[in-house]
């Protein structure tokens, strides 16, 4: 069984790359060893996905690429 860690007292931050816009609004908290909560911050009592540090880090790695083109 996995362990969900208590977010509720979690120190979220704002994705620096969210417009501050109604619509791009991706939040993550620090403080998890080993885990990376993101959330809506539109919704912020609402549900936060739980990622492992290495899978983000390589779904962060990946988007980076793409952000830079495919023959990047």
């Amino acid at each position: 069984m996995k362990h969900t860690p208590d977010l509720s007292t979690a120190a979220w931050r704002k994705s620096s790359y969210s417009d501050g816009g109604a619509n791009n609004c991706v939040e993550v908290a620090d403080g998890c060893p080993g885990l990376v909560p993101v959330r809506d911050s539109k919704v912020a009592n609402g549900p936060a996905l739980v990622f492992g540090a290495e899978p983000w880090a390589l779904f962060v790695e990946g988007v980076g690429r793409g952000a830079r083109g495919a023959a990047g």
